[in-house]
C-alpha cells in the first residue's frame, strides 16, 4: 500500500464498520427537508475569527452555493461541514446528526471533492476509485461495477487504464468526483471545483454538475468566487465575506443586481462581486 493509500486510509476511518458507508440512518421518521442547517456556525484560529456566527440552510435536491472572494471563509465552512475541522462554536446538523457527536456517520453520508487534486498518482484510474471503495467497505466485485458506471459518466471509460499524471486538469477534476460518488452519497461537497481551469473545461465540468443533479437528484453544495458559476449551478445562495454573509437569496436575484460583467482577454465572460449597500437592503428583505 502507498503512502498515499496509507493516509486515505486514515481520512477514511470515520466510515461506518457495518455495510456500506452510504447506508441511510434506519429511522423511520420522515427524512428532513433541510440536508444541511448551520445555526450561529463558528469558527476562530487563534486570534482570527474564520467563520462569525452564520446562518444557512440546504434544502435537500437543491444545489446550494457559497459566493466570495478567496480567503472569505468558504473552505473553512466546508471543512466543518465534512467533519475536518472542528466548529469552535454554534450548532451545525447533517441529515439531522450533529456534526460534533456523530462525526462518523456524517461522514459516511456525504462525498467531498476538495479544491486540491490528491488522486493516487501510484494508482491507474480505475484503481484510483477501486481502491477508495475499499475504505467504504464497499465489497470489490460492486466497487468495479460502480467505478465503471462513474467513468462511462464522466466520459473517462477509454481512459480507465491511464496514470493519473497523463491525465489534464479537468479529467483529474471529473475524476475526483467520480471518486466522491462512488458511495451514493446524500450530500456532495464541493470546494471551488473548477478553480484554476480553462473556460471551456469549466462548462464541462458544470454541464456533468447539472446532469448529475438531474438524473441523481443528490443535494449539492459548493463553494465558488466565480459568480458566473454561481449563476449556471445553484438556485440559492449565500455572498460571504471575512467570514460573515452579507447577503442571501435565490441566485438570480443576487445575479441580477448584484454583479459587474467584465470581458477577459480571451473573449470568455468573467464575473466580479459587486454588492452596494442598497444591493444588500433588497437582498435582505
Amino acid at each position: 500500500m502507498s503512502e498515499h493509500e496509507r493516509n486515505l486510509s486514515l481520512e477514511s476511518d470515520s466510515v461506518c464498520a457495518s455495510g456500506r458507508a452510504g447506508a441511510r440512518p434506519t429511522s423511520g421518521l420522515r427524512p428532513s427537508a433541510s440536508v444541511v442547517e448551520a445555526r450561529g456556525l463558528t469558527k476562530i484560529y487563534g486570534t482570527q475569527r474564520a467563520v462569525s456566527s452564520i446562518d444557512f440552510s440546504v434544502k435537500r435536491g437543491e444545489t446550494f452555493g457559497l459566493l466570495g472572494p478567496n480567503g472569505a471563509g468558504k473552505s473553512t465552512t466546508m471543512r466543518m461541514i465534512a467533519c475536518r475541522t472542528p466548529l469552535t462554536s454554534g450548532e451545525l446538523l447533517v441529515e439531522d446528526l450533529d456534526v460534533r457527536t456523530h462525526g462518523r456517520q456524517v461522514r459516511s453520508l456525504i462525498g467531498v471533492v476538495p479544491q486540491d487534486n490528491n488522486l493516487d498518482p501510484d494508482l491507474n484510474v480505475v484503481r484510483n476509485l477501486v481502491v477508495y471503495a475499499s475504505y467504504y467497505r464497499i465489497p470489490k466485485k460492486q466497487a468495479t461495477e460502480r467505478a465503471d458506471e462513474l467513468l462511462h459518466f464522466i466520459g473517462m471509460s477509454e481512459r480507465a487504464g491511464a496514470r493519473i499524471d497523463h491525465l489534464s486538469g479537468g479529467m483529474k477534476r471529473r475524476l475526483m468526483i467520480a471518486r466522491a460518488l462512488l458511495h451514493e452519497p446524500k450530500l456532495l461537497v464541493l470546494d471551488e471545483p473548477t478553480t484554476g481551469l480553462d473556460p471551456q473545461v469549466r462548462q464541462e465540468i458544470w454541464q456533468k454538475l447539472e446532469e448529475l443533479r438531474r438524473v441523481s437528484g443528490v443535494t449539492i453544495l459548493l463553494s465558488t468566487h466565480y459568480m458566473e458559476e454561481a449563476e449556471k449551478l445553484c438556485e440559492r445562495l449565500v455572498v460571504i465575506d471575512h467570514g460573515k454573509i452579507l447577503a442571501r437569496s435565490a441566485t438570480r436575484v443576487i445575479c441580477r443586481y448584484a454583479q459587474q460583467v467584465t470581458v477577459s482577454a480571451r473573449s470568455c465572460v468573467t464575473t466580479r462581486i459587486i454588492i452596494s449597500p442598497p444591493t444588500l437592503k433588497f437582498l435582505r428583505r
